[in-house]
């Protein structure tokens, strides 16, 4: 087959697969410049041209319970997608992380005849090693965010490449703090911490108020310290009235997304655990990992982890560089102390951002470039 532009299916959840999902296409449009992409994706992606059937706000879902919530909606759209690709027979489907809901879809698709191709392994490394099963039967091939993963694949008979992180190529090296800096109107000197509470409804409602009630407790040990606290699309509604109720007195300022020049201008983050870990530390600033869910989600997980630790930083450098508060062990008191710690400690400071400089170059593979080439072998392009 020629290099003529293909047109590709693609499903994106939650914001994170969204910024993933449109660096990958700005990258095929390299290669493809008439490129062709449509199904469920968020704003990034639509700004690369990407034509959104759905939004992918409406995967925007995390646990069993608010799974189970929404369950009939979910399987309705999945349904309803596939109908509609079956239909139109894009030359590949590209599921964008999401695999509760990408892999039923890309088993449907594959049995009927479509190239299907799964970007980002799901972590199978640190739980639910089961579903190596289903990725092997969803997907012709895996793109890999992590040296380790294509190892792993291989050995259950599933293709895949390892094709470097995208972020690792869109942030710089070293993070532009003074300009971010000057555009949020914060002065060279100030002391900033970046709250990043997640970005899910979820999210924002277990861990956004311990958070905040965090940040008073900082503040009340350091009076100079500034907040800044980037808002994901659509959750600026849910967030307010918390602000406006435990915000009072803080010097805290809310973001309408913006999330990378925040991460650029602070000195250091209370971050939820996700995509966001990897960011901070892509930026060079150290972080409190947060993260609380619902009871029973956290019932139904506890014991099932491989590894010890849960942030993305921690699990590429085997060990805790960076603090973890996880469900019960999350609470104000812990966040504040944690988070002065690293104010308090120049040294451990530098030593972590050392650490991550390492990780940025390991991760920095011309993601774009290295996952289009796996792309097009699989069209036979």
């Amino acid at each position: 087959m020629s290099e003529q532009a293909p047109r590709l299916g693609l499903v994106a959840g939650e914001a994170s697969g969204d910024l993933l999902a449109s660096l990958l296409i700005q990258g095929l449009r390299q290669r493809w410049p008439a490129l062709r992409t449509q199904g469920i994706g968020g704003p990034r992606m639509q700004a690369q041209g990407f034509e959104a059937w759905w939004p992918s706000s409406k995967l925007s879902i995390f646990g069993y319970v608010d799974a189970l919530l929404n369950i009939r909606e979910l399987l309705s759209i999945r349904r309803q997608l596939g109908n509609r690709l079956l239909a139109e027979r894009p030359r590949a489907f590209i599921g964008v992380d999401a695999p509760d809901f990408n892999f039923g879809l890309e088993t449907r698709l594959r049995e009927a005849g479509i190239k299907t191709i799964h970007f980002v392994c799901p972590s199978i490394w640190a739980w639910r090693g089961e579903r190596v099963h289903k990725i092997a039967k969803a997907a012709d091939h895996v793109l890999c965010l992590f040296p380790f993963e294509p190892e792993i694949l291989h050995k259950a008979g599933v293709a895949a490449t390892y094709v470097g992180h995208p972020l690792a190529d869109a942030i710089a090296l070293q993070p532009p703090r003074a300009e971010a800096r000057a555009a949020m109107g914060l002065g060279e000197g100030d002391n900033v911490v970046a709250l990043l509470p997640g970005s899910r409804r979820s999210e924002i409602g277990y861990i956004a108020e311990p958070m905040l009630h965090a940040a008073q407790l900082m503040r009340q040990a350091r009076p100079e310290l500034k907040f800044i606290l980037p808002v994901a699309p659509g959750l600026r509604e849910l967030l307010q009235p918390m602000v406006d109720r435990l915000g009072q007195g803080l010097n805290l300022t809310l973001l309408d997304g913006r999330s990378h020049e925040a991460l650029a201008a602070c000195d250091i983050t209370l971050v939820a655990s996700g995509t966001a870990t990897l960011e901070a530390a892509l930026f060079k600033r150290p972080m409190v990992v947060a993260y609380r869910m619902h009871a029973l989600n956290a019932w139904r997980m506890r014991g099932k982890n491989y590894l010890p630790w849960v942030s993305l930083p921690n699990v590429l450098a085997r060990e805790f560089l960076v603090p973890e508060l996880l469900q019960e062990a999350c609470t104000p008191k812990a966040l504040a102390r944690e988070g002065l710690a690293w104010l308090d400690d120049a040294e451990r400071y530098a030593r972590v951002q050392a650490r991550f400089h390492e990780q940025h170059l390991l991760l920095r593979r011309d993601t774009a470039r290295v996952a289009s080439d796996a792309i097009a072998q699989v069209l036979g392009a």
